[in-house]
Parts: structure tokens; sequence; C-alpha cells
């Protein structure tokens, strides 16, 4: 398992292809929640305009030369898949991203112009997965998985290594949950810097995959629903190895948002911060001013983890 030494050995290794993003207050958001203050990690700032390519640069740059020549492949929903193009275009390294037929096309045409080849394969995440395991064994690749591998986890708990060099007096983590990818590396790291740290999951009510597994004690798998935070679909890996039991035993609290909570907090984004931000990046937010989660009088710093929204999701 990942530890606090493999996120500060990430933050070093992947120092000279990363954003150190800004954390801005929201005394909007503060003030309807009742939280001391709400502080937005702008992780949508990143090349690819989302936080994935911390996890896809520490793997990519762990690399051996022999690796390198084989190629890497990976399957996303979009925004890991992006990244790992733009991580191995830095590293002159072949790509290959599998993708299901629900990714939109503005994410699958984003991975190919960063120089990777798209795979097309199913109607969900787990078919894309399945696709991505032959090829794979056909061709040699490297894997650079989305979420459950840890040197993705602990690239990806390098966001929560600056918030606290940027705001020491954190007591409330709010982070986005899917794979658990992100989740798994911030608390690992949070965990360990500040014991007494509240650290809360937000899934989103059309695909709560991590939640049911937890539920169920292993992987299961979940028919998808069209989501406006369509980078949070997909299941979390057959033989989830890692983020599962990380993410059960150092979260304290699960909460659920709908799709309405995403809308009204990609609106509250742009009207109060002028941020484009896509709906995965939102349920943090939404959570918030839904009242969902217990912030009240805490200092509460969140990610907001991508801008890749395609111009038809953008509420009115």
């Amino acid at each position: 398992m990942p530890g606090l030494q493999d996120v500060r050995a990430a933050a070093k290794r992947i120092q000279p292809y990363v954003m150190r993003t800004p954390l801005i207050s929201s005394a909007q958001a503060a003030d309807i929640s009742g939280a001391a203050s709400i502080l937005m990690k702008l992780e949508m700032l990143q090349p690819t305009g989302s936080f994935k390519v911390r996890g896809a640069a520490n793997r990519i740059f762990s690399l051996t030369e022999e690796e390198k020549k084989r190629g890497v492949i990976t399957f996303s929903t979009g925004n890991h898949g992006r990244a790992v193009s733009y991580m191995a275009g830095k590293a002159g390294v072949r790509a290959v991203v599998c993708l299901s037929k629900r990714v939109p096309e503005y994410r699958a045409a984003a991975i190919r112009a960063l120089g990777a080849e798209t795979e097309i394969w199913g109607d969900s995440q787990d078919a894309a997965e399945e696709r991505y395991f032959k090829l794979m064994e056909e061709h040699g690749y490297v894997p650079v998985v989305p979420f459950d591998d840890p040197y993705v986890i602990a690239g990806q708990g390098t966001i929560a290594l600056e918030i606290f060099e940027q705001a020491p007096g954190t007591d409330v983590l709010l982070v986005p949950l899917s794979g658990g990818g992100l989740l798994a590396g911030m608390a690992i790291a949070a965990r360990n810097i500040n014991p007494n740290i509240r650290v809360i999951g937000i899934s989103i009510e059309n695909s709560p995959v991590m939640l049911k597994s937890l539920e169920a004690g292993h992987p299961v798998e979940l028919e998808e629903s069209d989501t406006l935070a369509d980078s949070l679909l997909g299941g979390i890996g057959k033989h989830n190895r890692y983020t599962l039991p990380l993410v059960r035993d150092f979260v304290d609290d699960h909460v659920l948002v709908t799709e309405d909570d995403l809308k009204q907090a990609v609106y509250f984004a742009f009207v109060n911060h002028g941020l484009i931000i896509e709906g995965a990046s939102a349920a943090a937010l939404g959570a918030v001013l839904a009242g969902k989660a217990d912030v009240a009088g805490k200092q509460v710093a969140m990610p907001v983890t991508g801008h890749n929204i395609g111009r038809t999701a953008v509420p009115e």
C-alpha cells in the first residue's frame, strides 16, 4: 500500500510537469454553509484541464527504459486518458487509451489531439477495461491504471500536500469519489499530516459504485446512467487491490449528490467565481451548497478537479 513517503516522492518526481495550483476562498459558499472558510484547489488549471496529470506523470516517469519502449495503455472516461496521452508525449512513449461508447466524442478527440491512439469499445467503463486487458496481453503494453495503482494514488495525493502547505489549518477535506484514486491518495497524505482531519467522500447518485462496493465488501458492477459528472462513471475494477481498502480505512464519511446539486454547483462556480467546471468538479461544492456535508465552523478544502465539459452539458 502507498504511504506518505510515496506521496512525497511523487511530489518531487512530477514537479517539472504539473502546476502547483492556487487555493482560493469562496466567501459565498462559506456564508451558505456556515463554514469558517471554503477553499477550492483549482486543479482544473492543470495542462490537460484536470488533476489526472499528477497520477499519470508519477506512473509514466517511473517507467524503466525497457517499459518505455513497450508503450503504455489505459482505460478511461476521458480525463485520465487525456492525462496519459499528454504525459506519454512528454516522455516520448506510445500510448493507447480504451474508451467506451458512452464517453463523449469531445473527450475522445482531445485524447487523440495529444497523440494517443483511442480504442472505442463497449457500452460501459467495464467493457472498455476488458478491451484494455486484451490489448495489453496481446501487445505487451505497460498499464497506467486510472486509479487502482500505487503510483497513481501517490500522484493524486500530492494535492493534499499542497493544500496543507497553503492552508495548514484545514479541518475538513471534501473529495469527489468514483474509482477512489483521488480520495485514497489525498486521505493517505492528510491522515499522516493531521490525524484529526475529517475526510469526506462525495459520490454521485447516478453512479455510487464505490459506496456499493464498500457495502458489499468487494467490487461490484453498476449499470451506468447518464450524468453531468460523466468522468465519475465506471466501476472500481473487478480486481481492485488498493483503493477499496484505502477508502474503507481512511475516509470518515460519505455523501451522495444529485444531478440537481451538480447543476447548481456548476452554475454557482461560474456566476460567483468565473470558473467553468465540469460536473465531477462540482460534486464537493454541490454537497456544501445543498447542506449535505457537515462543515459548520470548519475550514474546508476541496479539489476542483477539472474543466473538461461539453458545451451541451452546461446548464442554463
